[in-house]
C-alpha cells in the first residue's frame, strides 16, 4: 500500500486548516501558498473534504475554511477515506480473488496489514497532529538573547550582561 499524494496534500491542508482556524476562516490560497500545494489542487481536494462534512466553506469577504466539528473528531482515516484514497494493501482491493479467482498464499497478511494500517490511522486524529505541530513550532522558536556591547570607558571593568527575551 502506497499513500499517495492526494492523501498526502489532504492530511498536510487539514493541518494547515486545524492550526489557524481560531482566528477564523482559512483560505485556501492561505494554504497554498504555506504549504506549497496547487491552489487548483486544493479546490478539488476540499470539494471532497466539503462533501464528506469534514469541512464548511464560509462566503463573502473574509470567508474560507472551517472544521466542520471538532478536530478531536477528525481521524486521518477519515480524511483520507474523504479524498478518496484506498486504505488497502492488497492487489485484489480485499476481494479474495488475487490469483485465479482465489486468494493467493498471502491474502491474510496483506489484510491483516490494511486492517492494522486502518486502525492506527483511525486512533490518529487531527488534533492530535495540530498540537504536534505546534509543539515543533514551539521547540524551534530560537531563544534570542541581546547582549549590551557598547564599548568600555577606558580603564572600566568589563561587564557581561545578556537579558534573554
Amino acid at each position: 500500500m502506497r499513500l499517495t499524494t492526494k492523501g498526502r496534500f489532504a492530511v498536510t491542508a487539514m493541518i494547515d486548516l486545524a492550526l489557524r482556524e481560531s482566528a477564523g476562516p482559512v483560505t485556501l490560497a492561505g494554504i497554498s501558498e504555506r504549504q506549497k500545494i496547487s491552489l487548483s489542487y486544493l479546490e478539488q481536494l476540499f470539494g471532497k473534504l466539503r462533501r464528506r462534512a469534514l469541512i464548511a466553506s464560509v462566503r463573502g469577504p473574509g470567508g474560507g475554511y472551517c472544521l466542520d466539528k471538532p478536530a478531536a473528531e477528525i481521524s486521518v482515516a477519515d480524511i483520507i477515506r474523504a479524498v478518496d484514497e484506498p486504505l488497502d494493501a492488497t492487489q485484489c482491493r480485499g476481494k479474495g480473488n488475487c490469483q485465479d479467482e482465489q486468494p493467493c498464499m498471502t491474502h491474510e497478511l496483506w489484510m491483516n496489514l490494511s486492517q492494522r494500517m486502518y486502525e492506527y490511522l483511525n486512533s490518529v486524529t487531527l488534533a492530535h497532529l495540530a498540537e504536534q505541530q505546534r509543539a515543533k513550532q514551539a521547540e524551534t522558536q530560537s531563544v534570542q538573547v541581546l547582549r549590551d556591547e557598547r564599548p568600555l570607558a577606558a580603564g572600566a571593568p568589563a561587564i557581561t550582561e545578556a537579558l534573554s527575551l
